[in-house]
Order: C-alpha cells, then structure tokens, then sequence
C-alpha cells in the first residue's frame, strides 16, 4: 500500500512542477489558479511522501518518489511545452527509470 502511496506522491510532483510551467505562459486569473495548483500538488506530495516513509526506507522512497518526478516532469515537458527530445535526454530517462527500479527490487 505505501509503495502505491509512494507513486501517488511521485505523479503529484509532476503536478506541482507542471503547474509551474503553466503558470510561467499564463497572466492574471490564470496564471493565479495554476500557482494555486502547484500549492495543492505539492501539499499533496510531500503529505504522500511523509505517509509512505513511515514503513518504506527513507533513501528508497526519496529516490523513487524524486524519479517518478523527474522522469514525469521531463516527459510533459518534452510532450506539453515542446522540449527537444534528443538522443541523450531519452538515453538518460531510461537510465533513471533503471535506477530506480533497481532500488524498488533491492529493497526490503
């Protein structure tokens, strides 16, 4: 159950980061509503992380729950705001996602 917790809390970092994003093209209410998204995402998040840590090991959870982040934030950057996906940002992503699998089998 915290592992699922753990993946909640990751896919809410790539909520608060992509309203940053949102809110850097947007002006006014818009703008306003995506900074107010990027509060409830974070909140969101860090009370998942904090909930998953209590059973989970702490580096594992961070890095797991940093992961799913980082690799959600450069794909909706790549699919939302048109980032350039080159050869080594792919290459990295994958790289990432094998670390972090690994660390999800290596723990207890």
């Amino acid at each position: 159950m915290n592992w699922i917790l753990l993946i909640l809390g990751g896919l809410f970092e790539i909520g608060f980061t992509s309203s940053l994003g949102k809110a850097k093209e947007t002006t006014g209410t818009e703008m306003y509503l995506w900074y107010g998204g990027f509060v409830l995402c974070l909140f969101a998040s860090m009370g998942l992380l904090i909930k998953a840590t209590q059973t989970l090991p702490l580096g594992t959870a961070y890095a797991v729950w940093t992961g799913i982040g980082a690799v959600g934030t450069v794909l909706i950057g790549i699919f939302v705001f048109k980032e350039p996906a080159n050869f080594w940002r792919i290459f990295f992503i994958f790289t990432l996602i094998s670390s972090i699998v690994g660390l999800k089998f290596v723990s207890n």
